[in-house]
């Protein structure tokens, strides 16, 4: 333990944003690190718990009470050394993770757990900034070759430890770069993307060989992968979002939330209008917008629509407002359910909570409008909540452009999925046991989101890491990494 009675003496004090007039100006990151003495004071605020709850908060076991120890100590390359044997991206979910481990934190009692997620962010920053994160190859080979198909965290968490390992991954991609929804699903103003070619060209020197435009199942067979290497990994995404059927869906303004993130990240890449919108751009400026969906995506659809100039921006949501603060009592240490407000959200919008979309309403074929209701949750049959609409309270909204961001219902079924003849779970997704992460076809193997469904980057990094700890063992018998 660090500091005895560090929670004690010091306040609670995170990270801190740019004011939203000046970072609605820009695509960069807005939030500000703390000072490094300042990140010590609050890594000795933890009490080294002798149940660490924080553990039961953090998928890829991330050995919290013992890099806040370093970190206060004054010894950041062992706290870096120690979250890297657990965290293969660390960067990344210091700045896209939800932090389940703050919520644990037995300080998060009295609402102030320690700074998880700034002190794991601000390790690996320093790791960068002073040289010592360095490519870890194997020092000799295996023989072995694996197809890893997807490049979101989970292909390359997989990748990476393969490559420790001695082997010698392949990473297939269907798009122009590698990344998944790191690269085209979250915009740049919460994680900028040289972060990703950083750590790709980290792997590149550990032997793993990335291959772009290769969409498995269209340019290359699933048998084709199968007769050249010894072992396929199916790591794709949860890409098949979910819909929303009502009258006027086909009008023109309609869209997908990752359709619209997706184009906005190739811009800021410096793709062309035409590149990055082959079926036309999709834009929020001057526009009344409206997000369906009160989730991650549809706060990243709020912020990319400020940034554009929107003329205003309103975000409607099915589930009822929940409460201000949870009931500890009644949670902690798991996940609360409570009102949260992201920095998108602060940069202005209208929310509204219980709210149905009836249908989108139009001229021309384009939307200008969405006739929405007042709904009601109560309880049927068996306990189960039912959304009930209140009579009489439909309104209507004007609409400009409307952004589908429900969630995803599963990856797509398409000739991948269909040429590697998978066995699916009940709902639609890959069946792989987390025991040994085997599909029904042999030598196939399947992690990420594509096996569990939407979830995650944390929980798709364990997955990766398992699947490669797997993959190892099946291949060589038995397996060093760790699990």
């Amino acid at each position: 333990m660090g500091k005895p009675t560090g929670f004690l003496e010091i306040e609670r004090q995170d990270r801190v944003y740019d004011a939203p007039s000046e970072r609605l100006k820009t695509w960069k990151e807005f939030t500000q690190p703390l000072a490094t003495s300042a990140v010590a004071g609050q890594a000795a605020r933890c009490m080294d718990c002798g149940i660490p709850f924080c553990h039961t908060g953090c998928p890829v076991n991330n050995q919290i009470p013992d890099f806040n120890n370093l970190v206060y100590r004054d010894q950041w390359q062992a706290a870096l050394e120690n979250l890297q044997s657990t965290n293969n991206f660390p960067e990344f979910t210091g700045r896209v993770c939800p932090a389940p481990c703050e919520a644990a934190c037995t300080l998060n009692i009295v609402d102030a757990p320690v700074t998880i997620k700034t002190i794991e962010c601000q390790i690996v920053d320093r790791g960068w900034d002073e040289g010592w994160i360095k490519p870890q190859g194997s020092p000799r080979g295996t023989g072995k070759r694996i197809a890893v198909v997807g490049s979101g965290p989970a292909g390359l968490a997989c990748a990476q430890q393969l490559a420790r390992a001695g082997h010698a991954p392949t990473v297939f991609e269907k798009s122009d770069r590698i990344g998944g929804l790191l690269r085209y699903g979250i915009p740049d103003f919460k994680m900028e993307k040289h972060l990703i070619d950083r750590r790709i060209a980290q792997m590149e020197q550990e032997g793993v060989i990335f291959r772009t435009n290769f969409e498995v199942g269209v340019t290359v067979s699933v048998q084709r992968l199968l007769d050249d290497y010894d072992v396929l990994v199916m790591a794709g995404g949860a890409e098949n979002p979910r819909d929303l059927e009502i009258p006027g869906r086909e009008l023109t303004g309609v869209h997908y939330a990752m359709d619209f993130l997706t184009q906005q990240n190739k811009r800021n890449a410096g793709d062309d209008e035409l590149r990055a919108a082959p079926t036309g751009a999709i834009s929020a400026t001057g526009k009344h917008v409206i997000v369906i969906g009160g989730g991650d995506t549809g706060s990243d659809c709020i912020g990319t629509s400020n940034r554009h100039g929107a003329a205003s921006v309103t975000q409607l949501e099915i589930m009822p407002q929940p409460p201000a603060r949870e009931n500890k009592f009644m949670t902690w240490p798991d996940w609360p359910l409570k009102l949260r407000t992201s920095s998108s959200q602060e940069e202005g919008c209208e929310r509204d909570f219980a709210v149905t979309t009836k249908q989108v309403l139009g001229s021309n074929g384009k939307v200008e409008a969405i006739e929405c209701a007042r709904i009601e949750w109560v309880t049927g049959e068996g306990g189960r909540q039912t959304p009930q609409e209140v009579p009489g309270s439909a309104f209507k909204l004007p609409a400009d452009l409307v952004l589908l961001a429900m969630g995803f219902v599963g990856p797509r079924h398409n000739e991948f999925i269909e040429q590697a003849a998978v066995e699916l779970d009940p709902r639609g997704n890959v069946k792989a046991p987390v025991t040994d992460y085997k599909t029904s076809t042999p030598n196939i193997f399947s992690c990420g989101d594509m096996r569990r469904g939407q979830s995650l980057v944390v929980w798709a990094i364990r997955e990766g890491r398992q699947c490669a700890q797997a993959v190892d063992a099946y291949l060589m018998g038995v397996s060093k990494l760790p699990r």
